[in-house]
């Protein structure tokens, strides 16, 4: 039943018995022969096809069998590796997702020690914001997220790792530096803001919320790098986390503004409740975990 259960992933995954018959490297009637075999076993349709149309629909218990039939391909590869690799060496692959702050700023200097201390782990990171990251774990198609702020579902184990502040970002030679934070100032000012979906977003509008400030005009960018090069070259002001405008304030080329309490957050990782998380993804997390509590990470 394994192979059915990949064939059904693949049909799924690409929506198409032919593709899913080329990317098997099975013929088209085995593809068929299989998830028939599967919607005997279960009694069940699991994929309407239109003949006319030459289209498929995954039936709702279809989607059931998808999720379930991902998770026991993924138990059965954590197991293969870890009774293969019960040695002391930690071998296999972790798929990251990260939302941009922490795979910009926080991952780069963590992989470069992580990568000599266990080479052969391979490691794929999709830095994406922390709705999409949330929407392909639930897909299966990420072991870990590393996210911004709270798991948008309970499906999700979560841990925090890691404070970050954010602070409010002006360039250098702004009439607001140097001075306490005042309202009535940024009102009718020019804003840079990252896209819906951002954890860093969700905090720029709450900033919003909590002093009324209606902006002058918003600049939305998909990227800390376009927005810090933004406020650096007068085009707004932003709230972003002081991971992202450390080094640049350091060559003062912006400068920050400390901001209350409920503009610190807390970076975690995040994983689905039922997936069993293979030994190197485990020690990747306790990895991660001991280099982030170090003074200055």
């Amino acid at each position: 039943m394994i192979e059915e259960f990949k064939t059904f992933i693949a049909v799924v995954d690409f929506k198409n018995f032919t593709k899913a018959a080329e990317y098997l490297n099975l013929s088209q009637p085995s593809v068929s022969t299989h998830i028939k075999n599967l919607e005997i076993t279960f009694g069940v349709t699991l994929i309407n096809r239109s003949v006319k149309q030459k289209t498929i629909s995954i039936t709702e218990s279809g989607y059931t069998l998808y999720k379930r039939a991902k998770e026991i391909i993924n138990l059965l590869d954590i197991t293969f590796l870890d009774v293969k690799t019960l040695s002391s060496s930690v071998k296999g692959s972790i798929k990251i997702g990260a939302s941009l702050t922490i795979g910009e700023y926080i991952l780069p200097k963590f992989l470069a020690d992580f990568s000599i201390k266990y080479p052969d782990v391979d490691i794929e990171v999709i830095i994406e914001n922390t709705s999409i990251i949330s929407r392909e774990l639930k897909k299966m198609k990420l072991d870990i997220g590393l996210i911004e702020g709270s798991a948008s579902s309970a499906l999700f184990k979560q841990e925090y790792f890691l404070e970050d502040e954010m602070v409010l970002v002006v360039p250098f030679d702004s009439d607001l530096k140097n001075k306490e934070l005042n309202i009535d100032s940024l009102q009718d000012r020019r804003w840079i803001a990252r896209e819906e979906g951002s954890g860093t977003r969700e905090y720029l509008d709450l900033f919003f919320t909590q002093h009324k400030i209606i902006p002058k005009s918003m600049m939305i960018l998909g990227s800390n790098l376009s927005v810090k090069e933004a406020v650096r070259n007068n085009l707004g002001l932003t709230i972003t986390s002081r991971h992202v405008i450390s080094e640049a304030e350091a060559r003062n080329e912006l400068a920050s503004i400390k901001l209350n309490n409920d503009f610190t957050r807390s970076f975690s990782y995040i994983y689905p409740k039922e997936l069993t998380l293979s030994k190197a993804a485990n020690i990747f997390l306790e990895e991660l975990k001991a280099y982030t509590s170090k003074p200055n990470s």
